[in-house]
């Protein structure tokens, strides 16, 4: 039985990537740290792209680049001309694109009011990533900044943004009832069971406070089995941990990697 496509309505973030000078190192690195195995996507000739997997899953892309090195989260939607009006209208400003990434899509970049970059996704054939919150795979990507542009997100995107005094938690409505009603009917069951806030099912993100030194971003967390094994993993194999951190719900590690990209690493762990 063929397994049903993971699918991403407008507005719900549905990819991440890097593109790194060392194409090579990425994969060598990531592949120990987070147990991906590879495949080409790009044709000959092209700049190199390589899509990462778990359990033969699409999870995230390598790309060849040398201008940014860190991680990048892309908004799935239907039109990315029309959006790019709307990012523009809000205050906005488009940076690349659109751009046609041969039989996979169409992508663009923009940043927010406060300069926040991020990106759209048109699918075409890569729908986004299949496998998610299981180990070795995204998890959630947060937007870190102490003045988030809020209401720019929401006149784009629709966004709602619930406060719930330990976090701001970024919902898309209706993405629960997507899910359920395509790849993870139980959402809702299993989610009780943990018992998760109100509306999670709709959760596409978090809102958090700048890091010291670091500049606003979009911050990508993966999953993973044990946190303190990744932090060793990420360490011998070149990279640096910044931060370890124990929460009710989860055990994190903060990682540097060899060619500058930050990343978060968690290990979830439900209050009993």
């Amino acid at each position: 039985m063929t397994q049903q496509q993971r699918t991403y309505p407008q507005g719900v973030t549905s990819w991440v990537d890097i593109e790194q000078r060392d194409v090579d190192g990425a994969l060598a690195f990531y592949g120990a740290v987070l147990g991906w195995t590879f495949h080409q996507a790009s044709p000959p000739g092209a700049p190199r792209y390589v899509i990462a997997q778990v359990d033969g899953l699409d999870v995230a892309g390598v790309g060849e680049g040398a201008d940014d090195p860190g991680w990048h989260t892309y908004v799935a939607v239907d039109d990315v001309d029309a959006v790019l009006d709307r990012i523009t209208a809000a205050g906005g400003a488009v940076t690349t694109g659109p751009t046609v990434a041969g039989e996979g899509g169409t992508w663009a970049g923009f940043t927010d009011p406060q300069g926040v970059p991020l990106r759209l996704w048109r699918p075409k054939r890569r729908l986004g990533a299949q496998i998610v919150n299981a180990p070795g795979t995204w998890n959630f990507s947060d937007l870190r900044s102490d003045e988030p542009a809020t209401a720019f997100y929401t006149q784009v995107f629709g966004w709602v943004f619930d406060d719930l005094g330990f976090g701001t938690m970024i919902r898309v409505p209706g993405y629960g009832d997507h899910l359920a009603a395509t790849t993870d009917p139980d959402i809702r069951e299993r989610q009780a069971d943990v018992s998760v806030p109100p509306g999670f099912e709709d959760a596409i993100g978090w809102v958090a406070p700048a890091v010291e030194n670091e500049a606003p971003h979009w911050h990508v967390t993966f999953a993973v089995a044990d946190r303190d094994q990744t932090a060793t993993l990420a360490t011998e194999h070149g990279g640096q941990v910044l931060a370890s951190e124990d929460t009710p719900w989860a055990l994190t590690t903060t990682i540097r990697d060899p060619q500058g990209a930050l990343f978060t690493g968690s290990q979830f762990t439900p209050p009993e």
